[in-house]
């Protein structure tokens, strides 16, 4: 309908279908949207990782003194081992990864919490530090793996069910539980082996204690 031509109709009907109508176009305003607020983001989430992981460290020194110094070298140990598996991967970083990341240092260290909570147990009931400190690792062992296994299934579900930002979580989530159990048990036990005293002194005891 409408004073058109056949041809004009046709026109008309190809630039609707495009939508490319020929009116002219007037630049009333301009926007430009950068990467500013991603970057900002980026950088206050790795300053948070940096900031919580020194405090970390301050706390194991402090509070579990020689087995805490040790569990934090391990603690830079599994951090440069992740981030080695991130760039192997490859793992994108976005704030919802170091969420996980950050996430997955608490873990490692409350693994770290339990076998010197069971070692200083065991100083106290009269056994020797060397002996203390297998038996610690003994006992913490099965609380360490159930919780690990209980935050990798869940890691699991939320990377299988979630949307790209859960995703990213789960994944660094998973990967910092898998590496922290390891470093938990293996490399801060082997430290603890290699400083061990082979007598009981009140100083020995004191940097266990």
């Amino acid at each position: 309908s409408g004073k058109f031509t056949p041809e004009e109709a046709r026109e008309l009907a190809r630039n609707l279908n495009y939508g490319a109508l020929p009116l002219p176009i007037y630049l009333l305003n301009t926007e430009k949207v950068g990467p500013t607020l991603g970057n900002t983001t980026l950088s206050l989430g790795v300053r948070a990782g940096i900031v919580g992981l020194l405090l970390i460290i301050a706390f194991l020194t402090l509070w579990y003194r020689l087995p805490g110094l040790l569990a934090s070298v391990a603690l830079l140990f599994y951090v440069a081992v992740l981030l080695a598996l991130f760039k192997l991967i490859p793992v994108t970083i976005t704030s919802a990864g170091i969420a996980g990341l950050i996430l997955s240092f608490g873990i490692a260290v409350d693994s770290n919490v339990l076998i010197f909570a069971r070692l200083r147990e065991e100083i106290k009931n009269g056994r020797s530090i060397p002996d203390a400190i297998e038996e610690g690792f003994a006992r913490a062992w099965t609380s360490i793996r159930d919780s690990n296994i209980s935050n990798i299934i869940t890691a699991i579900i939320l990377f299988w069910f979630g949307t790209s930002i859960v995703k990213g979580f789960a994944l660094t989530l998973a990967l910092g539980v898998t590496v922290s159990m390891m470093t938990a048990i293996w490399v801060t036990k082997t430290f603890l082996r290699a400083v061990r005293p082979h007598t009981d002194t009140p100083l020995s005891r004191f940097l266990f204690g």
